[in-house]
């Protein structure tokens, strides 16, 4: 929670072009070593680690992570939800919030505008696993007013990466 703290005090750094080129290298391979994205940018490995800590600690690099095949995982069915909440106040929205951040099923959650409040990305084992979180967890929540779900037949394009 204290790097928390220090990322959102530390101010965003300028970014330019030779950290833009190390931000690509990294979002496509993040277990890339300082040297190797060093050899690729043309610059020493400590220059490139000074920028990567930079960017570390102002936020602009969040975390690492390992991208996951949900499909091989006995994780086959991914349904995006739209959700709209019966009272919209800061109380009944924050405790919203929290307990999407708790539900395991629920792998992304936006605010969104429109006709309705948040867009959920849910991914589970199957049609029977979905019905069980829709009708024990999700329309069990206090203040849910309507829940819309949409399965996902084939994912076109997925990525994580930003174009600079």
């Amino acid at each position: 929670m204290e790097k928390e703290a220090k990322k959102e005090n530390q101010p965003t750094p300028e970014i330019d072009d030779k950290d833009r080129a190390i931000l690509q290298l990294l979002q496509e391979n993040a277990k890339l070593t300082v040297r190797e994205i060093a050899h690729n940018v043309h610059l020493s490995p400590t220059p490139v680690h000074e920028r990567i800590k930079k960017m570390e600690d102002s936020g602009v690099i969040r975390q690492y992570a390992a991208l996951v095949d949900h499909s091989k995982v006995k994780k086959g069915l991914m349904v995006i939800c739209y959700v709209s909440l019966k009272e919209h106040n800061k109380r009944s929205g924050a405790k919203f919030i929290k307990t999407m951040n708790d539900l395991r099923e629920v792998i992304e959650c936006y605010n969104i505008s429109g006709e309705f409040d948040f867009m959920l990305k849910v991914v589970v084992e199957n049609m029977d696993a979905y019905y069980d979180f829709h009708v024990n967890k999700l329309s069990q929540l206090e203040n849910i007013g309507q829940v819309q779900s949409t399965f996902v037949m084939g994912i076109i394009k997925q990525t994580h990466q930003l174009v600079y």
